[in-house]
């Protein structure tokens, strides 16, 4: 009986691979590639374990064998590699052979590699539409500007493919719990955010910080889930696991292509295989539609880029949607054209938003102004939370969370909830070397004010809809919590004479010191 692969050893292992890489290939780029062979390894493991399953029920009753193949989560094909003689037309098989990893590593000395990996690829896509069409379209083994030429490409493949043949990455789900799969696709994606700087946006939000979004956003059974600006899709991952059953639908769009074919396998690994992940630009040209609307979701969370130029503020006043009726957000910065966005899909008198803003967002005027007065006027804002600066990768600005609740409507179950929850929570944090990171207490911590809603001394205070118009709908945290610590006086005379001490010691060596140099001198 084989060992259980522990959830370390596999971090490692995996993380090991990337040294094929390192220093030659851009992290923003080997990311995929590694990521790709991480997931062909874990659906092969997954394959083998289960033929072999069935091998040892049916013996050599291989048509059998095929059909249960066919019925399980996904299929992987054989290859057939032909040759057509151009003058006769006559085909001559080349090679036969799963499209496995397995498969590939027994030709990885072969001339054409980056080739075969491709090839493989190509037919696991093609056998799995439902879950996988397009998923590895952005991935290329065969780059000479990404890998090199030929002789430098193949051996950093040979390479690569002799890293994921340790024994810490068979992922055989009779070794390896699922959770430890997605967990090791998560850890990958986290380090690779901490070696891409500011490409990392695209695709990462910092663990605790996903956490608690998802936990403000507070989804249950039932719910359809929805982040518009998915990224890998850490955030629907985290808001799945708030739930304790399986009983939810995820949803999510993703502008970047490849960051899009990162979630889609996220998605996978963590066996949510049902939900859609739509690639295109969410506010030019939204995909999750019914019946020619938007769709409605219970839970709406994101972490949106922030201030995006370009955004397409001048398409915004001919929406279809009508998502901007409340004003339209400056070309410069999309910040609201996101939240407006995120606002109008909550399903009506129910839905919940939560989503991470720069600090701008609280108190910038003109259109910004206009949109945020509007919201608060309608009593959809719940909660403004201040969190730590450089807890992200790509920035070391400090961020907050708003939270809209549309049940706060006139006709919503909290519609008698009129005040909005101030909590600055910017002072409490782990400081790290290059990051600062947030500790399962500061999260209870925050949740526990945000569902009491009290007033805690420089640190919460709910502030009524008098307060918020006298400050102007300026939202800044400041303003509401009060975080002024009174400075220690300073007793003048003390300093001075500890001033006065450190001259005398000072004179006294500077004597010694140019003694020593006369004898020195001599």
């Amino acid at each position: 009986m084989m060992k259980q692969v522990d959830q370390k050893d596999i971090n490692n292992a995996a993380w090991a691979a990337c040294d094929t890489f390192r220093g030659v290939v851009d992290p923003a780029q080997y990311k995929d590639y590694i990521l790709v062979m991480l997931f062909l390894k874990y659906i092969s493991d997954v394959w083998q374990d289960h033929y072999e399953s069935y091998r040892e029920q049916y013996g050599d009753d291989d048509e059998r064998i095929r059909r249960k193949l066919e019925r399980e989560r996904f299929v992987l094909p054989v290859v057939r590699l032909i040759e057509t003689d151009e003058k006769t037309g006559e085909e001559t098989l080349l090679d036969e052979f799963p499209a496995t990893y397995y498969s590939l590593y027994d030709r990885r000395a072969a001339a054409n590699i980056g080739e075969l990996i491709n090839i493989v690829l190509d037919h696991i896509e093609e056998s799995n539409k439902s879950k996988l069409e397009g998923v590895f379209r952005n991935i290329d083994f065969n780059s000479e500007a990404n890998l090199g030429k030929t002789k430098d490409r193949n051996r950093r493949l040979k390479q690569l493919l002799e890293d994921f043949h340790k024994p810490q990455l068979n992922m055989k789900p009779s070794l390896v719990s699922e959770d430890v799969i997605g967990n090791t696709y998560i850890y990958l994606i986290e380090r690779f955010a901490s070696d891409s700087g500011k490409k990392a946006g695209e695709f990462f939000t910092p663990p605790k910080v996903t956490e608690l979004v998802a936990r403000l956003a507070r989804p249950k059974p039932g719910d359809r889930i929805c982040d518009p600006a998915c990224g890998s899709g850490g955030l629907l991952v985290q808001a799945a696991r708030q739930i304790s059953s399986r009983d939810f639908a995820l949803f999510g769009q993703e502008s970047n292509g490849s960051t899009w074919a990162l979630c889609r396998m996220n998605m996978f690994l963590h066996s949510f295989d049902s939900a859609r992940i739509e690639w295109c630009d969410t506010l030019n040209s939204p995909l999750l539609v019914e019946n020619d609307r938007l769709m409605k979701f219970n839970c709406v969370v994101a972490n949106p880029p922030f201030s995006l130029d370009k955004w397409g503020a001048e398409n915004a006043e001919s929406d279809q949607y009508n998502r901007f009726w409340r004003g339209v957000p400056p070309k410069s910065k999309g910040d609201w054209a996101f939240i407006s966005h995120m606002v109008e899909i909550a399903l009506e008198k129910e839905g919940r938003v939560a989503v991470v803003v720069p600090h701008g967002v609280l108190f910038r005027g003109a259109q910004e102004g206009q949109i945020r007065r509007k919201m608060i006027e309608e009593n959809l804002l719940d909660a403004v939370i201040g969190l730590p600066g450089n807890l992200f990768p790509t920035t070391n600005i400090p961020v907050a969370i708003l939270v809209f609740d549309r049940s706060r409507e006139n006709g919503g179950a909290r519609e008698d909830c009129k005040g909005v929850l101030f909590i600055d929570a910017s002072r409490e944090f782990r400081s790290g070397k290059n990051q600062n990171t947030l500790s399962d207490e500061h999260l209870a911590r925050i949740m526990e004010v945000y569902d009491s809603r009290k007033d805690v001394d420089k640190y919460a205070h709910t502030a009524d809809f008098g307060e918020i118009k006298e400050n102007d709908f300026n939202l800044n945290i400041p303003r509401y919590v009060d975080t002024f610590e009174e400075e220690e006086e300073i007793d003048i005379d003390v300093v001075q004479r500890e001033i006065d001490e450190l001259e005398r010691e000072l004179a006294e060596v500077r004597i010694k010191m140019a003694e020593k140099l006369k004898e020195i001198q001599r």
